[in-house]
């Protein structure tokens, strides 16, 4: 049988299994691509995922496929990835779509908006629903396909200076909080503060900010909040699974083969699921070591989660009115968290529910 139409027939990974990788491999060109990250090296657990990523182009395509992986600020700002993507500077950059909600609000439906979908909703949306015919749609227009490759679980509402009563005490509150929340926070009184991952600790520590949340316990403990703020209140509403993406500019993905575009989809999928599974082995343990080192958790008070539900969902219909991408991808969004909260409530919450109130 002829090559690739071996390949199509029996697909890449039976053709891994059956050894015959080393014929494709010889095959193609080599190819060497750089990845931007909207992330310090420090992080390992959300940099890492692009590591990841690397690691298995390389082990897929017997090191013809090199990849190498930049941290925030060495080839370009943290939030200057997309950029750099969308102009050929680099081929791919790893990052959360949702900071980007300053060239267009649907950017943030890629990966996260407040009380949207958990992570397993989302993976289900973007693979199952519409979500990743529509949202690829939308990042043609930026001369960019997305693959998934990272999510966090849900994560915790950050570090507060000082303890949040209720809803009064987010007035005026100047806050850091990631992309597309901060329209919310905004609505609710609050000054929402842009900041990457790598400046927060000195902005908190000098008062510049008033709180500041970034993903949950083991990353937070790494960058040492705990020991500038207090109070860590849960849940992060505005982040119930946000997804992190690997952006490719259409051109660099374009001109591989068709094996190598097997290679990324397989590449990003092990990435994208290796970086929850980190995340939800690590944050027990480092919960564990900022409660006893001091931290004061807390739940948000019913009446802040109250009017940021309200205000979140009179947001979307203001967008849905005068933004017709953002409209587009929300009502198919929406349509499908319905459904999904309908049978989450069954199965999964019932679960959980039972099983921590019980003494393990």
């Amino acid at each position: 049988m002829e090559r690739r139409s071996f390949v199509r027939s029996a697909g890449l990974a039976g053709v891994l299994a059956a050894g015959a990788a080393p014929a494709i491999v010889h095959a193609q060109a080599a190819v060497r691509w750089r990845i931007a990250s909207s992330f310090p090296k420090s992080l390992d657990t959300i940099y890492g995922a692009a590591e990841v990523f690397a690691k298995k182009m390389g082990e897929l395509s017997g090191g013809k496929f090199q990849v190498t992986v930049h941290a925030a600020g060495e080839l370009m700002p943290a939030f200057g990835v997309v950029d750099g993507v969308q102009n050929g500077t680099v081929e791919a950059c790893h990052t959360v779509p949702y900071y980007f909600f300053g060239k267009d609000e649907t950017f943030a439906l890629g990966a996260a908006i407040p009380f949207g979908l958990n992570s397993r909703q989302m993976s289900a949306w973007m693979f199952e629903g519409n979500g990743l015919k529509l949202m690829r749609e939308f990042y043609a227009g930026y001369n960019m396909i997305n693959f998934p490759c990272g999510n966090t679980g849900a994560q915790m509402a950050g570090w507060y200076r000082k303890e949040i009563k209720s809803v009064a005490d987010i007035k005026g509150l100047k806050f850091r909080v990631g992309g597309f929340a901060g329209k919310v926070i905004e609505r609710m009184g609050g000054v929402p503060q842009n900041i990457p991952g790598g400046e927060i600790y000195q902005a908190l520590e000098k008062g510049t900010i008033d709180a500041a949340e970034w993903i949950g316990p083991y990353d937070d403990l790494k960058l040492g909040f705990n020991k500038v703020a207090p109070h860590y209140y849960y849940p992060g509403w505005w982040e119930g699974g946000p997804q992190i993406d690997l952006f490719i500019n259409q051109k660099a993905y374009s001109a591989l083969s068709a094996e190598y575009k097997a290679m990324v989809e397989a590449a990003a999928a092990v990435a994208h699921i290796d970086m929850q599974a980190k995340y939800d082995a690590r944050n027990p343990g480092a919960l564990k070591q900022l409660v006893g080192s001091g931290t004061k958790l807390a739940r948000f008070p019913k009446d802040v989660m109250e009017l940021a539900f309200k205000e979140s969902m009179a947001l979307y219909s203001e967008l849905s009115a005068k933004n017709p991408r953002w409209k587009k991808v929300y009502e198919d969004f929406a349509t499908f968290r319905r459904d999904e909260n309908l049978w989450f409530r069954f199965a999964e919450a019932s679960f959980d529910d039972f099983m921590q109130a019980q003494k393990l």
